[in-house]
C-alpha cells in the first residue's frame, strides 16, 4: 500500500492520544499516515448526551470516511451506535484497554469512604444507577467535559469525586489520579468501555486487510461484541442505564482439553429503577447469540426496553 492513509478523529485529547497509538502501531507495520481532525456535533455542544443522542460523536467522522475525507475512522467503541453502517466495514478491534470504571476522589479516599452527601460527578445514567444501588447516600451531580475537566472538578474542590473510563486515564497518561478502580461486581462499564473500533469504506478491501491483519485483537472484539449485541437487544443507546463486561476465560471442554469461552455479566434497569443482573458463558464463536440470550433474560426477569434516537 503507497498511499498515505488518512486516519480520522475527533479532537478531544483523549481522541488524539488513542489514534496517536493507533497511528504508530500502523507506521510500525509499514504504513503511512496522517491524522486528520474532524469537529464532530458532540464536541461543540454541552447539553446532556441523553438529550442530543447516540452516535453524536461519531456521525461526523464516519460521514468523512464514507465521502473518501478520510481513510480510516478511530472511534471510542462504546460511542458508537449499534447499528452497523452499510457504508462502512469494522475492520479492527484492537486489544482493549482496562474496561474498569475509575473512582477520583478527594483526599485519597476510595468508595466506601466518602461520607454521606458526597458529591459525585457522573455524565451516565448506567454509573449513577448503579451507584445509587449500592446505599451509600451519595449526591450525583451530572457533569460532561473532558477527563481533564471532570479531574479539575475534585482538584478544585467542586466535587468530591468523579467517575470516569480507567481507559481514559492510561491513555491520557493520568492513572496518577485513581484512588480506587471500581471492582465490576460494583460497577459493570458500558458496553465496549476501554475498547477502540477502527472503520474503513465497505469497499476498501486494501485498508480493511492491513487494519485486520496489523491491529485486530480476536478476543477484544468477540467480547465487545456480545456487549454490544445485548446492548442493542435491549433497544438501548449508548447513554442509558445498562452495564455489560465480558471476560475470555479458560474452561474444560467434554474432553478435559482448555479451551477458551465468553462470560458475560449484565446489568439493566426495571421501570422502578431496580437493578436486575444476569450472566451467561458461551463460546467465542457465538459471541453475539450469547448478548442476545442474556438480553433476553434481562427482559424476562423485568428489565425495561430502553430506546431512543439513534439506539439501534
Amino acid at each position: 500500500m503507497n498511499r498515505t492513509l488518512r486516519i480520522g478523529t475527533r479532537g478531544s485529547a483523549l481522541a488524539l492520544a488513542q489514534t496517536g497509538l493507533m497511528a504508530e502501531r500502523l507506521e510500525r507495520a509499514g504504513a503511512t499516515v496522517e491524522i486528520v481532525t474532524v469537529s464532530t456535533p458532540g464536541d461543540r455542544s454541552h447539553a446532556p448526551i441523553a438529550e442530543i443522542g447516540v452516535g453524536v460523536f461519531t456521525s461526523a467522522l464516519r460521514d468523512a470516511l464514507a465521502n473518501d475525507e478520510v481513510d480510516i475512522a478511530v472511534h471510542s467503541y462504546k460511542d458508537l451506535p449499534t447499528a452497523p453502517d452499510p457504508r462502512l466495514v469494522l475492520a479492527a478491534v484492537p486489544t482493549r484497554e482496562d474496561p474498569r470504571d475509575a473512582l477520583v476522589a478527594r483526599d485519597g479516599m476510595v468508595l466506601g469512604e466518602l461520607p454521606a452527601g458526597s458529591r459525585v460527578g457522573t455524565g451516565a445514567a448506567r454509573r449513577v444507577t448503579q451507584l445509587e444501588a449500592l446505599g451509600l447516600g451519595l449526591e450525583m451531580v451530572p457533569i460532561r467535559g473532558n477527563v481533564d475537566s471532570r479531574v479539575r472538578k475534585v482538584l478544585d474542590g467542586e466535587l468530591d469525586a468523579v467517575v470516569v473510563a480507567a481507559a481514559g486515564l492510561s491513555r491520557l497518561g493520568r492513572l496518577d489520579m485513581v484512588t480506587e478502580f471500581l471492582d465490576p461486581i460494583q460497577m459493570l462499564p458500558a458496553p465496549a468501555q476501554g475498547a477502540l473500533a477502527l472503520e474503513c469504506r465497505v469497499d476498501d478491501v486494501d485498508t480493511e486487510h492491513l487494519l485486520r491483519s496489523s491491529l485486530d485483537d480476536q478476543a477484544s472484539r468477540a467480547a465487545v461484541t456480545a456487549e454490544r449485541a445485548m446492548l442493542a437487544a435491549l433497544e438501548a443507546g449508548c447513554s442509558a442505564p445498562v452495564g455489560a463486561l465480558a471476560d475470555v476465560v479458560e474452561d474444560l471442554d467434554d474432553d478435559g482439553r482448555t479451551v477458551l469461552r465468553l462470560s458475560l455479566r449484565g446489568v439493566a434497569a426495571t421501570p422502578q429503577n431496580e437493578l436486575l443482573r444476569a450472566s451467561a458463558t458461551g463460546d467465542l464463536t457465538t459471541a453475539e447469540q450469547l448478548g442476545r440470550a442474556l438480553a433476553a433474560e434481562l427482559l424476562d426477569l423485568g428489565a425495561t426496553v430502553l430506546s431512543g434516537p439513534g439506539s439501534k
